[in-house]
């Protein structure tokens, strides 16, 4: 199919701009004006917007106020933008996945289609967004899980009263040095700096108090432990002051909040949402590429902000907190996502040598970044390592511990990019592969996120064929999530149904087995039992499947492979991320995604990126720690590395080429089917 489409005048049969004999519709806007505005009416909603010819869709979406999700950053690969051009001129530039059917139709991508005149677009409603929140006995669990700080307790910031006496013709000192000086004699805090919010009030508060204060300070900063004391406010008498402050990770599909008392160390309460950047691109690498114009780059800072205050004004709501109550922030992401939070230019990140613009971040206000925080707050970005290791990972090496024990450990934070650190207490090693979106639910048919409706285990039987699945929240099948790939995968391979490359095997008594459009799929539930409309799995998902998982694995091993150890030689695995938890690891080692190791050897910590963030901000030490680690951990750049490439080839089947590494896993699947068929 051609990657061109010239044809102008796009439409089709049933009103999509072309009658069934090719003459335009009714609809039919006036010829195209090179360099002129153009109208373009959207449809449903009925809203108009002019925008330059020769400007995408998209663009006057964008420009309308609407959104199209761009799983792939505008580069027309995913086909997913797909929109009716009911009238008028336009150029495709690409037609990828759309079919011939759609095609006449007048269906085209957003993203890759020129508008050449007055036109007439129908946008199919935007996909249901989806959030998740977290709250109470899960936020005390989640407390009670984590380490306790190493050294002395000094909260970032404190509330400190002052008795300052008033002033007089004889003793008429100015407002700030009179605090300043009553911090340094009754609290031994010399040389505290104002901040202007601090100063604005000021005044006022010392004489509706009646010089009976509570002055807020700031005790250095994330990044220098050592940096000057800043007056953040000043209250009137002696109301209780909460000090509290938010653990915030920024990942590729998940945002998580958590929310801690300061003075206590104690965690109130967390959320997380889906990152509003999704729409931009569903992996690390398509948001670099949508992020390429100023304007783009701006557009994903917005929405990640947006994203992190929804959380935060729902963790307040709840507690009965005001932004003005957190005082501090700690950050963790990778290092794209964590240059697209600040506004940084991430281009180069991709492109060879693989250079971030930073990989150490100097605290920002608040206000600068349009964070719900007090406006004075420091919002700090943890540390990155490399181009695709970044402050998540040296957060989540924190949390994991093993930075400070013999056993060789290797640290999995499988997700959208497979981030991983192998080592002990002498050294550590850290290296990230491109796992790709398909075990979050991009790229395959039925895919989809772990949310209610979506299948997250399935069982196979070895006569019938016929499965029997979970959903997560006992309702309908509505797709498959992550962890239900990994089981069906397992499971299919288990009974025969696919081959050691993924090629699925038709069988007489597996009816559920069928020729679809993309070649020979496997329905693991049927309409009637799902949300009105077949659950499949299909062959070009598995690939896509096959190629997360050995990704990852590769990884893995070459990781082993530079200090001169085989991945059998790991001692235990330690599994990270929102995703890892739903992970059944026999399954996961019968395909070949995690090392076959004793089952001991494997233990879950959740989503260690916000929980090494919270460990920092509620503990300096733990804070210095982290920038320890990133300077001690040496990244290993996959990209340039030609054993990834050998490792990644092998590892494309199930379990691996080499069975010797997968001892535990059976070649030969029982009830195998002796012949396979290619097509029913």
């Amino acid at each position: 199919m051609p990657e061109e489409d010239p044809v102008r005048d796009a439409g089709g049969p049933d009103g999509c701009g072309r009658d069934g004999r090719g003459a335009a519709s009714s609809e039919a806007a006036p010829p195209g004006r090179s360099g002129a505005d153009c109208q373009v009416r959207f449809l449903p909603v009925e809203q108009t917007v002019q925008v330059a010819a020769g400007a995408t869709i998209e663009d006057a979406l964008v420009a309308a106020g609407l959104r199209m999700p761009l799983p792939c950053g505008g580069q027309g690969r995913c086909g997913r933008c797909v929109v009716e051009v009911r009238a008028g001129e336009v150029r495709r530039r690409s037609v990828v996945r759309l079919t011939e059917e759609e095609l006449a139709r007048g269906c085209a991508l957003a993203c890759q289609t020129a508008i050449e005149g007055d036109a007439v677009v129908w946008v199919p409603p935007v996909e249901e967004r989806f959030e998740r929140f977290e709250r109470g006995d899960r936020a005390e669990k989640a407390a009670s899980e984590l380490p306790v700080c190493p050294g002395t307790a000094v909260p970032w910031v404190v509330a400190l009263p002052l008795d300052l006496p008033a002033p007089s013709l004889s003793d008429n000192m100015a407002d700030l040095e009179r605090v300043q000086t009553g911090l340094a004699r009754q609290h031994g805090m010399q040389d505290v700096i104002p901040t202007l919010t601090a100063l604005a009030d000021l005044p006022q508060s010392l004489r509706d108090g009646e010089w009976q204060v509570t002055a807020v300070v700031e005790q250095g900063n994330g990044v220098d432990l050592e940096a000057p004391r800043r007056l953040l406010a000043v209250v009137p008498g002696a109301p209780p002051v909460r000090t509290w402050g938010a653990a915030i990770d920024i990942g590729t599909t998940t945002v998580a909040v958590y929310l801690g008392d300061l003075a206590t160390s104690r965690l109130i309460d967390q959320a997380s949402a889906y990152n509003g950047q999704i729409a931009c691109g569903e992996d690390v690498i398509s948001r670099i590429m949508y992020g390429r114009r100023p304007e783009r780059r701006l557009e994903l800072q917005e929405r990640v902000v947006q994203t992190i205050n929804g959380l935060l004004d729902r963790l307040l709501e709840r507690q009965g907190g005001a932004p003005d109550d957190v005082k501090v922030s700690v950050v963790a992401g990778n290092t794209t996502m964590t240059h697209l939070f600040l506004g940084l230019q991430a281009d180069f990140i991709r492109l060879e040598p693989y250079v971030p613009a930073a990989a150490w971040f100097s605290p920002q206000p608040a206000a600068r970044l349009g964070l719900h925080l007090h406006p004075e707050a420091l919002v700090d970005c943890l540390p990155a390592v490399g181009a695709y290791v970044g402050g998540d990972i040296t957060a989540g090496v924190l949390r994991a511990g093993f930075h400070q024990e013999d056993p060789v450990t290797l640290f999995l934070d499988v997700g959208t990019n497979g981030e991983m650190v192998l080592g002990n207490s002498e050294w550590l090693l850290t290296c990230a592969c491109s796992a790709g979106p398909a075990f979050e639910g991009a790229g395959v048919a039925s895919g989809m996120r772990a949310v209610d409706g979506a299948i997250e285990e399935v069982w196979i039987d070895p006569h019938t064929f016929e499965p029997t699945v979970s959903t997560l929240g006992d309702v309908a099948a509505r797709g498959i999530c992550g962890s239900g790939m990994i089981s069906l995968l397992s499971e299919l391979r288990a009974t025969g149904l696919i081959d050691k490359s993924g090629r699925m095997v038709a069988h007489d008594r597996a009816d559920r087995v069928r020729a679809g459009d993309a070649g020979l799929e496997y329905v693991v539930a049927r309409a009637e039992d799902a949300d009105g409309r077949d659950v499949v799995l299909t062959e070009t998902d598995i690939q896509n499947l096959l190629r997360a998982k050995a990704a990852i694995y590769a990884g893995a091993a070459v990781l082993c492979d530079s200090v001169g150890l085989a991945v059998t030689d790991v001692e235990r695995v330690l599994i990270g991320g929102a995703f890892g938890r739903h992970i059944d690891v026999q399954k996961a080692i019968a395909i070949g995604l995690l090392p076959d190791l004793p089952w001991e050897a494997f233990s879950y910590l959740g989503n260690t990126s916000v929980q090494g963030a919270y460990l920092a901000l509620t503990c300096r030490e733990y804070r210095r720690q982290i920038d320890e680690l990133a300077a001690k951990m040496t990244y290993l750049e996959l990209s340039a590395d030609n054993r990834f490439m050998d490792e990644f080839t092998s590892a494309l089947f199930i379990p691996h080429t080499d069975l010797s590494l997968f001892p535990s896993v059976s070649a030969s699947p029982p009830d195998a089917p002796k012949e396979g068929v290619d097509g029913l």
